[in-house]
C-alpha cells in the first residue's frame, strides 16, 4: 500500500470513523465538519477522489458518498494497532523513568534523616493496595504467543505470555482489546464477578477460552505481592552511642538493619494492619516489634501518596534520642514527599 499523507490520513479515518457511525456512504461536506483540517469541500472531494484511485474507499453508486473498501479498512486497523503499541511502549518507558527517579530519591531521603538525625534511617518503597485495571493489551508474539500487558493503577505494569490454540489475525486481537477495556477499565479484581466473565466469554465467542485466560493473568497481576523494597542509611551512626556500641549488641544490630528481613517483618505487618496516613508511632526498648532492637527507639511514620500507595518511614536510636528533633524530621520529610509526589499523580513501581 502506498503511504498516505497527513491530509489524506485524516481525511481516510474520518470516512471509516463516520462510517463504521451511521453505515451511511459519507459525502466532502460531512468529512469538512468531521475533521480539524479546515479545508473546503472541493478540496476534500479532489483528496476523495485520490483516495478512490489508491484503492482506499470506493463510491458505491454515482452522486453517492464513499465508503472504505477493504484496503481502507486494513489501513485504519493497522494504524490503530500502531497507535495501542505506541501507547504501550510511552507506557512502559514512564514507568522505568519515573521507578528510577523514585529509587533515587528514596535512597537521598534515607541518607539525609540519617545525617539530620545522626540515627539509623529507613524508608520503604511505595505498596499499592486495593489496584484497579487501567489498561489491558494484548499482542501478538508468534503464531501461537500473545503478550498480555497489564496496566493497574498507580501505573504499575505486569507483563503475562498467554499461549493461544489458533493463531490470531491484528482485527481479532484489536476486537478483543476493545471487548476486555471496554468491561474491565477502571474495575477491581473484586468486582469483576463470575456473571461478567460468562458475558466476555460468550461475546469473544470462539475465542472465550483466551479471554479465561487474561482474566486468570489479571487476577494473578493484581494478587502479587511486589518485594518490599527497602532503603536504609546511617547504620553505624549507633556507634556514637556508648549504650549500642558494645560488640554483640552492634552486631545484632547491624545485622537485623543490612540484611532487612525483620525490617521488612515488621513492616509489612503494620502496613496490612493499620489504615494509611495512621501518622507517628514510637516503639521503646521492649516495645520493638525487633527483638534485637530491645536496647533502641524506633520511631516509625507512615507516608501515603494517593490511590492506595503507602510506605513506611523509620529512625532507629537509643532510648534516650531526641524525640523532638525526631518527630520533627518525620513530620517534615511527609510534607516534602507531598511535594514530589502530588496525590493526584499516580506514582509508579513497576517492578515486574
Amino acid at each position: 500500500m502506498e503511504r498516505l499523507d497527513e491530509r489524506k490520513t485524516k481525511i481516510l479515518k474520518a470516512i471509516i470513523k463516520n462510517y463504521l457511525d451511521t453505515g451511511e456512504p459519507v459525502g466532502s461536506r460531512t468529512i469538512s465538519k468531521y475533521t480539524d483540517l479546515h479545508l473546503s469541500s472541493a478540496t476534500i472531494r479532489n483528496e476523495m477522489s485520490d483516495l478512490e484511485e489508491l484503492g482506499y474507499i470506493l463510491q458505491p453508486h454515482t452522486s453517492a458518498g464513499r465508503i472504505p473498501s477493504d484496503q481502507g479498512y486494513r489501513f485504519y486497523v493497522d494504524n490503530l494497532i500502531e497507535e495501542k503499541n505506541q501507547e504501550i511502549a510511552s507506557m512502559q518507558n514512564f514507568v522505568i523513568e519515573h521507578t528510577e527517579k523514585m529509587e533515587q530519591v528514596l535512597k537521598n531521603v534515607a541518607k539525609l534523616l540519617a545525617n539530620n538525625t545522626e540515627y539509623a534511617a529507613m524508608i520503604t518503597g511505595p505498596q499499592y493496595h486495593h489496584n484497579k485495571i487501567k489498561f489491558i493489551q494484548l499482542s501478538k508474539v508468534d503464531e501461537h504467543q500473545l503478550l498480555c500487558v497489564i496496566v493497574l493503577e498507580g501505573n504499575i505494569v505486569k507483563n503475562k505470555m498467554l499461549d493461544m490454540e489458533d493463531e490470531l489475525e491484528g482485527e481479532q486481537i484489536l476486537k478483543l482489546n476493545i471487548l476486555l477495556n471496554t468491561s474491565l477499565n477502571g474495575l477491581s479484581i473484586e468486582q469483576i464477578n463470575l456473571g461478567m466473565i460468562s458475558a466476555l466469554k460468550d461475546q469473544a465467542g470462539i475465542h472465550g477460552k483466551l479471554i479465561g485466560d487474561v482474566l486468570d493473568a489479571v487476577a494473578k497481576a493484581v494478587g502479587e505481592d511486589e518485594d518490599l523494597q527497602i532503603y536504609t542509611s546511617g547504620a553505624t551512626n549507633i556507634f556514637k552511642y556508648p549504650e549500642l556500641c558494645n560488640s554483640e549488641k552492634a552486631s545484632e544490630f547491624i545485622s537485623a538493619f543490612e540484611e532487612k528481613k525483620m525490617l521488612a517483618s515488621m513492616i509489612t505487618d503494620k502496613l496490612e494492619n493499620n489504615d494509611p496516613g495512621t501518622g507517628i508511632q514510637v516503639y521503646i526498648g521492649d516495645e520493638s516489634p525487633i527483638k534485637t532492637m530491645k536496647d533502641c527507639s524506633v520511631v516509625t511514620a507512615s507516608y501515603e501518596l494517593g490511590h492506595g500507595v503507602t510506605g513506611m518511614i523509620g529512625i532507629i536510636g537509643p532510648k534516650r534520642m531526641d524525640y523532638e528533633k525526631v518527630l520533627d524530621n518525620l513530620k517534615n520529610l511527609k510534607k516534602q514527599l507531598d511535594v514530589i509526589y502530588p496525590k493526584e499523580k499516580k506514582p509508579t513501581d513497576g517492578y515486574d
